[in-house]
């Protein structure tokens, strides 16, 4: 689940309940939260928007605080994603060890397409895995191309000539 200005505070501690702790401690306006009729009657239509003015924060300063906490790239102004070479900064969820590692230069030395091997694998992986992709090159259509179908997309040069493209599923 993405979070933007427009879900809804029921969807989002449905998703990431460790959130409800988050949001009490940023703001002692939000312990209303624990109330079980509030959860189940208010919570299911208000918006991080009308969450955000509840508590005096920007909505966007208050999206992305959830969205770090949770290990999603922030949002910019227009609501679209801050890429990571932007920013300057790897992502939160580069914390956890990759569960699988292809050396693209190896696959194409196999006489292998990389962005299909790839692709066959992210679909064995389980939400939230992630995969990782050395090559001795910036493998940059591989990585517009799992950006568009919606993976979140870091890539890195780890070392002159080491890239090291890590791919969220």
């Amino acid at each position: 689940m993405e979070i933007t200005p427009k879900t809804k505070i029921n969807d989002l501690l449905n998703a990431y309940p460790q959130l409800e702790a988050f949001l009490i401690q940023l703001n002692p306006k939000y312990k209303k939260l624990k109330n079980p009729i509030l959860r189940r009657t208010v919570a299911k239509i208000a918006t991080l928007t009308q969450v955000a003015k509840i508590g005096g924060y920007n909505v966007l300063e208050l999206v992305n605080l959830l969205r770090r906490e949770v290990g999603e790239p922030p949002l910019d102004e227009t609501g679209g994603i801050v890429e990571e070479e932007e920013s300057g900064e790897a992502p939160l969820w580069l914390q956890h060890a990759p569960t699988l590692i292809i050396n693209a230069n190896r696959l194409l030395d196999e006489g292998k397409n990389p962005l299909a091997e790839v692709s066959r694998e992210l679909k064995k992986l389980e939400k939230g895995e992630i995969l990782l992709i050395e090559s001795d090159f910036l493998p940059s259509p591989l990585i517009d191309t799992f950006k568009e179908q919606g993976y979140e997309v870091y890539a890195t040069e780890a070392e002159e000539e080491r890239f090291l493209t890590y791919i969220k599923k």
